[in-house]
């Protein structure tokens, strides 16, 4: 009997000694992914996070930041179906985010980009159904969270692109979706990014954009000023070099 008791034991130690290992070895590896991730090293926080994921296919930070990530890199791809491979799995992934938790804003808002992705190399009719997609998606993560700048990004994004419709697109939003919810304007782009950087004025991205809009607006003055904070700011990824030049080539050409 005692000897079944030390056996027993000794199975308990083993067992829960292994159960605690690895649970730090997934803390290890989410923590070394967190601060990556924060650091804006992408490529390397999407590389940890994917470990960690492997280890526990359910950690909710790493479902949705990891959908980002795809997202991001993605984009930065040469090939389109590198790309599209690589914004179906940011889809794939949000949405194992929002199955756990529906009403968390940063799972609204990786699910968006993901679907404007998407839209970025989809033919028009599933380009206007995106559309869609996004507007709800950006909405529904700032009701959960207000002060989510990306968000805000987003939702200005998707006014400047809706507000801009060719006539190709805005004939199939009418005649397969009964058009487009909501009024999209270039003035609420405006105020939408403005929002964002308001929140968050690390990103050249969003400088970039404003400028943009500003421009369509015609008020290069506003633009310009825009693209000038935009090279101001620090480059935190290889895609923010070529938003740069894009401002350079915009405040020459709006000085002519």
């Amino acid at each position: 009997m005692l000897f079944l008791k030390s056996v027993f034991l000794a199975f308990c130690l083993c067992y829960f000694g292994f159960i605690s290992s690895h649970a730090q070895s997934i803390s290890q590896l989410q923590n070394r992914a967190d601060s990556l991730y924060t650091n804006f090293l992408e490529q390397e926080a999407f590389e940890a996070y994917q470990k960690v994921l492997e280890k526990d296919s359910a950690n909710f930070e790493a479902l949705w930041r990891t959908s980002f990530l795809y997202s991001r890199i993605g984009h930065r791809k040469e090939e389109e179906e590198v790309q599209e491979e690589y914004y179906q799995k940011a889809k794939l992934l949000a949405e194992r985010a929002l199955a756990i938790d529906s009403t968390h804003s940063q799972a609204n808002f990786v699910m968006g980009v993901a679907m404007g992705r998407m839209a970025l190399i989809s033919g028009t009719k599933e380009r206007v159904a995106a559309s869609r997609a996004i507007k709800k998606y950006a909405s529904r993560a700032i009701r959960y969270d207000s002060t989510n700048a990306g968000a805000w990004h987003l939702l200005g994004r998707w006014n400047f692109r809706v507000a801009n419709l060719s006539f190709v697109e805005r004939l199939a939003a009418n005649t397969l979706f009964g058009g487009i919810s909501g009024d999209a304007s270039t003035e609420k782009a405006v105020e939408y990014i403005q929002k964002a950087i308001a929140l968050d004025n690390r990103f050249i991205l969003y400088y970039h954009d404003l400028a943009e809009a500003y421009a369509e607006m015609g008020r290069k003055d506003n633009a310009t000023n825009a693209c000038k904070k935009a090279l101001e700011k620090e480059s935190l990824n290889a895609k923010d070099d070529d938003l740069k030049a894009d401002c350079r080539n915009w405040i020459k050409k709006w000085k002519e």
